[in-house]
């Protein structure tokens, strides 16, 4: 047997669905992930993690993932004397690493521009400071779609309609969720709402951690700790290779 036919045989049971269960759930809403860990490791390619979970009644689910927040500083750079430097610049604050925004339907048919708006439903509507700017106030949207585009040009902002999909009876509900290879590490935040008259009526959060194991972990722990050594150590390297490789060439 699948996982997948496990993980809804348990949202059965736990929803009293299975043959003589009760005709009502305790709770409104029950998900869960089938892994909350993620390895990074020498030759990862990106990963997948399955989402599932049960309603108690028919209704829209919307899953929003969300990776640690960072500041990200977006540059305009300027050709000056045949030379291309930053010449303006915005910092923003509360970007998430990662975003990724999963449905059945568009939002737009689900839920109200003010539920999406609370809850930060769809790119958007994410919510970003700003910290410093070197532009008018009116050039800041410029600055903030560029930094949209960048992210979703490296596959880390997703927005995928049809992303949630039921099994017959609008009760059990699935997503996958796919992360690129160049996935940012840290704590996710996996959140599932249930939307009823355009509203969010009930909502789960649960984690999910994505982390570097094996060598390349304590390599990047050397790093953080003496990042000055590690840099001797890199550039010494380096140039010992430079010189094996000219080692050939010396007598030629």
């Amino acid at each position: 047997m699948s996982r997948g036919a496990v993980v809804f045989g348990v949202a059965l049971a736990l929803f009293g669905l299975g043959p003589g269960g009760p005709a009502r759930a305790a709770e409104p809403l029950v998900a869960d992930l089938t892994s909350h860990l993620i390895a990074i490791t020498t030759g990862f390619t990106g990963a997948s993690v399955v989402l599932f979970g049960a309603i108690d009644a028919p209704g829209e689910v919307i899953v929003v993932v969300r990776g640690p927040d960072r500041e990200a500083v977006v540059r305009q750079k300027s050709r000056v004397a045949g030379i291309w430097i930053n010449k303006r610049e915005v910092t923003f604050t509360g970007v998430p690493s990662f975003y990724a925004i999963f449905s059945r339907r568009p939002l737009d048919q689900i839920a109200s521009a003010v539920t999406q708006g609370l809850h930060q439903l769809g790119i958007g509507n994410l919510r970003l400071g700003v910290a410093a700017r070197s532009v008018p106030a009116d050039q800041v949207p410029d600055y903030r779609a560029a930094l949209i585009r960048e992210q979703q040009r490296a596959q880390l902002y997703a927005e995928e309609v049809g992303g949630v999909s039921f099994l017959p009876g609008d009760r059990l509900f699935r997503a996958t969720i796919n992360f690129p290879a160049n996935v940012p590490t840290g704590t996710y935040r996996v959140e599932v709402l249930l939307v009823r008259d355009k509203t969010v009526i009930s909502g789960q959060t649960t984690p999910l951690f994505i982390s570097q194991s094996g060598l390349d972990a304590e390599v990047s722990e050397f790093a953080d700790r003496r990042a000055w050594f590690y840099g001797i150590v890199a550039v010494a390297g380096a140039a010992m290779a430079g010189w094996l490789a000219s080692l050939p060439f010396r007598n030629a």
